[in-house]
């Protein structure tokens, strides 16, 4: 049985993650108030940021600004696009 999560991304009460994705409080927050649909499309920006930014994750610097957009993205706060990005469109 899955458990679901009021959304703090997509305001709405939808499937939760089944483990919290980091250790510690940031981890613990995410599992309570982030849905996996919320959860997966932050993955896919993430993503797209690592690569159009060429982002290492041995950097300390690059791990920070990442985290810095992952706390804005589920805020709702403005976050950094990937330049040229153009979402699909869905039919």
């Amino acid at each position: 049985m899955s458990r679901t999560v009021f959304c703090a991304k997509l305001n709405k009460e939808a499937d939760g993650l089944v483990v919290p994705p980091y250790p510690g409080a940031k981890g613990q927050w995410i599992y309570e108030n982030i849905c996996e649909e919320a959860w997966k499309d932050w993955q896919a920006h993430q993503t797209r940021l690592i690569n159009e930014k060429q982002l290492s994750m041995m950097n300390p610097a690059d791990r920070k600004f990442l985290m810095t957009q992952m706390d804005n993205y589920f805020a709702g706060k403005d976050f950094e696009e990937a330049e040229g990005y153009v979402p699909e469109t869905k039919d």
